[in-house]
């Protein structure tokens, strides 16, 4: 066991950064107490994921900390184990007395080791790198990016949640030497780990999807926040591309004259034309060609969201056209049809003002059946938490709702303001409950809210109750 880290990876595991001992120790200022031979092939943080042959980086996590599960990791097979000198001096004893093989390495800090590790793999790459962040949409937009790279090259790019100061290097020391470029993603809690993200992958595109009021509690402005997503302009490289959303004064302040800055949305460098009866698009590029893109997808945000993946692959030269087919990672807006003619739209991952309107407003454009949103609480807003519940009434006039459900007790204040059938519910338990007994067959069904209030039951019980017995 060791440092927590949510998700897993869709790529295969057994492939990426293929240094040696030496060449380990070196790239992350570690020292070799005992070497192995061969390389590892993998990296893992956590023994219950081990698998034989990868190297076990033993973090401090919140719980527990890994260097305690290190002799586990050789007795499992570990190529090596990454830990700090005392405890790795103690198991290079304990390992001779027991007959356990596997390189030991010695660094103080081994997150700061992993780090280091990551950055001089991608050196070592030397691919284009594309990094992702916002406030909102970040995932779906790495998502496409790397979907229109993949037509043309191959492309390694952050697997589910490996977008911390923890799963970044870990996505980097994935990635195989076939890579042609990198699709990453940047997440935050606060100030400074954008800057320590962006050091670590040094991003030739970096892209920030828009800003919002997300992580007020930890930020306490908009303008803080977007200070915070900044970091990623201030750290990349003189000559490098910034690709930002077309007239967001918020970033006005942090633009860099030694970047190319690339501007996408209405009035922007790339941007939407016009939408065509069949569904496809066309865009204006960022050299000023009319490309006609026919993606899968019909939200109004995502289209919002491609034309910033348009513009990052500008940014690399390249222009995409034709047919585009994503895999949305699931809770993210995930679309099932269900019997009797509904339709469950899973966007309970997470939730902020920005994505909650994004969501709504995708809601308003269904054209059949009635309009059901189950929204919970979001939270981190901060003092501000319950105008910012408020201020979403507008968003739910505009959807058109024939029936409201409200989970907690921020959202509650949607409850009372709604124009439409509303009811407030203490949890999601108590929200599924009440959908099942108001559903009609036709209805369109958005549940979303805050990863915290565990509203993929809501969806759950939906599905299994419509289940033909």
């Amino acid at each position: 066991m060791s440092a927590d880290l949510k998700g897993t990876a869709p790529q295969e595991r057994r492939s990426g950064c293929d240094f040696d001992a030496r060449r380990i120790a070196g790239a992350s200022g570690a020292s070799v107490l005992r070497a192995a031979p061969g390389t590892p092939s993998g990296y893992a943080i956590d023994t219950r994921a081990l698998e034989e042959g990868e190297l076990f980086v033993a973090l401090p996590g919140s719980r527990t900390d890994g260097a305690r599960f290190a002799r586990e990791a050789l007795g499992r097979g570990a190529w090596g184990v990454l830990l700090p000198p005392p405890q790795a001096q103690t198991l290079l004893a304990q390992s001779r007395e027991e007959a356990m093989a596997g390189a030991i390495i010695a660094h103080p800090q081994p997150l700061q080791a992993l780090s280091a590790l990551a950055q001089a793999w991608r050196r070592e790459l030397a691919v284009p790198v594309v990094a992702v962040t916002g406030s909102a949409g970040k995932t779906s937009t790495r998502r496409m990016i790397a979907a229109l790279l993949s037509k043309q090259i191959q492309v390694t790019e952050s697997p589910a949640n490996y977008n911390t100061e923890i799963g970044l290097p870990l996505a980097i020391l994935r990635a195989p030497r076939r890579t042609e470029a990198l699709v990453l993603e940047l997440a935050m809690r606060g100030a400074g780990q954008i800057a320590q993200l962006t050091s670590i992958c040094e991003p030739d595109v970096g892209v920030i999807v828009n800003i919002g009021p997300v992580h007020l509690e930890q930020l306490g402005s908009l303008e803080a926040i977007a200070a915070a997503k900044a970091e990623l302009i201030a750290g990349m490289r003189a000559g490098a591309a910034a690709v930002l959303p077309a007239g967001e004064r918020l970033l006005a302040p942090h633009l860099r004259a030694d970047l190319r800055t690339i501007t996408f949305g209405e009035e922007g460098d790339v941007a939407l034309q016009r939408r065509l009866p069949d569904g496809s698009l066309e865009v204006r590029s960022l050299s000023g060609r009319c490309l006609r893109l026919c993606p899968s997808f019909t939200e109004p945000h995502n289209l919002h969201n491609l034309l910033a993946a348009v513009g990052a692959l500008g940014a690399l030269g390249i222009e995409p056209e034709g047919e585009l087919a994503v895999d949305f990672e699931p809770l993210r807006g995930e679309r099932r049809a269900l019997p009797e003619g509904i339709t469950l739209i899973n966007d309970c991952y997470n939730a902020n003002p920005l994505s909650m309107r994004a969501a709504l407003a995708a809601l308003g454009e269904e054209r059949s059946g009635r309009r059901v949103a189950v929204l919970g609480d979001m939270l981190e807003l901060g003092p501000q938490e319950l105008a910012l519940h408020g201020e979403l009434k507008g968003a739910v006039a505009d959807a058109q709702l024939a029936l409201l459900i409200a989970v907690g007790p921020r959202a509650a204040t949607l409850a009372q303001q709604a124009p439409c059938e509303a009811h407030a519910c203490e949890d999601a338990q108590q929200a599924a409950q009440r959908l099942l007994k108001l559903l009609r067959p036709g209805d369109t069904v958005l549940v979303k809210g805050s990863r915290a209030l565990g509203l993929e039951r809501v969806a759950r019980d939906l599905e299994d109750a419509l289940q033909p017995s």
